[in-house]
């Protein structure tokens, strides 16, 4: 489970790296097509991190009868 974690760890933290430097990008470049890109980037790199902050709280709160996230709360 933990190396689950953290290859969806590494892949949010690439994908938001992603939308970042795509932001950055479409600032930067001056052409008609790249404001509504723009727009899109700033837009998904707010959404993205709170969706998928609310989808851990939701996973937490459902699974939370299971005895398995209690293991890993007691380890630390």
């Amino acid at each position: 489970m933990k190396k689950t974690k953290r290859i969806l760890a590494w892949i949010g933290i690439i994908l938001l790296i992603a939308m970042y430097g795509s932001t950055l990008l479409f600032a930067l470049i001056d052409h008609s097509k790249t404001q509504g890109f723009l727009k899109a980037s700033i837009a998904c790199t707010i959404f993205v991190p709170v969706l998928l902050y609310a989808y851990t709280m939701f996973y937490r709160f459902s699974h939370h009868d299971s005895g398995e996230d209690e293991d890993d709360e007691n380890k630390f």
